[in-house]
């Protein structure tokens, strides 16, 4: 596969041309355009590529500009020089970007420092990050989400003025999270006071403050069981996928995806995780990394593994990634955390002109239990196949059984209006 990739890679090449020295750049260009060939661009789209990192390289000689100084400044005066001698291409400072990330991993120029915050508000921030990342071993998006809630919190009540958190009282905190009731959802509500009360349980243990002021941020009425679960009957589901234009790459790589979904209920993160290691076609399973990174191996279903083959034979491109789904257009990189997927889903509703409430990549998720459930599987198969580390998160769909919850239903006491 690889000695394949690389003849390829010499063809396409030979059709560029010929790749001259030319300024502080010249020795580095030849591995620019061979990493762009390994990416998936076409030779004409290397070849404007190339021109455009060419006349970088003379920019430089003429301002005599080192490799090791070029950063996002200098390419800023680049690009004002470049708009006046010629029509700037919204892709070429893309192209730029792409440069200073190959050399920068080339360690031929510095990594960009991020600016740190030197105020007593920005060492405070960084503080509860390290506190929360070593000392409570919180995940990522946690360690990252929880500074900036307090940090935004913190800018809404002090403002200009020196932040002195001694001077916090309960009262602060119900003002701001009642504007975030009013902006958004009950949930994101929530995420807001979990972040206030474990920057309070910080400033406490730091002695910044001797009140337990946690006990008294207020908390956000979030009955988890009290919507039906969003999902779509079993003829709207067949509609969507038949909306997969299949004699299409990206028609090939949506109907696996989706099928996915549908068939075997994966999260939109554990479709962008797959690996081409985790299709076991001798057994005819898969693996499945989910939630902190459990693995599961569940059966591949015949239609599933007929549109997996299909992809990666006929749609998916050749690239060094060993990731099952890969964007379509160069660079030729893993689709990325969930957004990807959530894209793959809206497009499709909105080609099989389906407009649920609910658009995000757990509709097919919710579908599958749904339908399950009103087939007559219990609520532990439902678990299993959905992969709940908790039966109580699989009882949600005990309320789609509507004539079983008729049964149960109290008559309606006549006349007590």
């Amino acid at each position: 596969m690889v000695n394949q990739q690389n003849t390829v890679v010499q063809s396409k090449r030979t059709c560029i041309g010929s790749l001259g020295s030319i300024g502080p750049l010249g020795s580095y260009i030849d591995g620019f355009v061979t990493l762009l060939l390994h990416e998936g661009y076409k030779p004409r789209s290397v070849r404007k590529k190339y021109d455009l990192v060419t006349d970088l390289s003379r920019w430089m000689e003429r301002c005599k500009l080192p490799l090791t100084r070029l950063d996002e400044e200098q390419l800023t005066q680049f690009r004002i020089n470049r708009q006046r001698r010629c029509r700037l291409r919204s892709a070429d400072m893309w192209t730029v970007g792409q440069l200073i990330r190959y050399l920068r991993d080339l360690g031929c120029i510095p990594v960009r420092l991020k600016k740190i915050d030197r105020t007593s508000l920005g060492q405070l921030t960084r503080d509860f990050e390290s506190y929360l990342s070593v000392e409570r071993g919180l995940s990522q998006s946690t360690v990252h989400d929880y500074p900036q809630i307090a940090r935004r919190f913190l800018n809404d009540r002090f403002g200009n003025k020196p932040v002195r958190v001694k001077s916090l009282r309960p009262q602060d905190f119900h003002r701001f999270i009642v504007r975030h009731l009013e902006a958004g959802s009950s949930g994101q509500a929530k995420r807001v006071v979990n972040a206030l009360r474990s920057f309070l349980r910080f400033l406490r243990q730091r002695n910044k403050i001797t009140i337990d002021l946690a006990a008294g941020v207020p908390g956000v009425a979030y009955w988890r069981f009290s919507h039906l679960p969003r999902s779509l009957p079993p003829n709207q589901v067949r509609q969507l996928l038949a909306s997969c234009d299949r004699t299409t790459p990206s028609g090939q790589r949506d109907y696996a995806i989706l099928l996915l979904m549908a068939r075997l209920g994966l999260r939109a993160g554990e479709v962008v995780r797959m690996t081409l290691d985790d299709l076991d076609w001798t057994c005819g399973e898969i693996v499945v990394t989910g939630k902190d990174q459990r693995q599961d191996r569940l059966p591949l279903p015949r239609d599933v593994g007929a549109a997996l083959v299909s992809y990666l034979h006929n749609a998916r491109p050749e690239c060094a990634t060993r990731q099952v789904f890969i964007r379509i257009k160069p660079p030729h990189r893993g689709l990325k955390a969930g957004g990807a997927i959530r894209r793959v889903m809206r497009s499709a509703l909105e080609r099989a002109e389906l407009n649920p409430e609910f658009k995000g990549s757990h509709l097919l998720r919710h579908s599958l239990a749904t339908n399950l459930q009103r087939r007559g599987a219990t609520l532990a198969e439902i678990g299993q196949l959905l992969r709940h580390n908790d039966l109580t998160t699989t009882q949600i769909y005990a309320k789609v059984d509507i004539a079983a919850l008729r049964t149960v239903a109290l008559p309606w006491p006549r006349g007590a209006l």
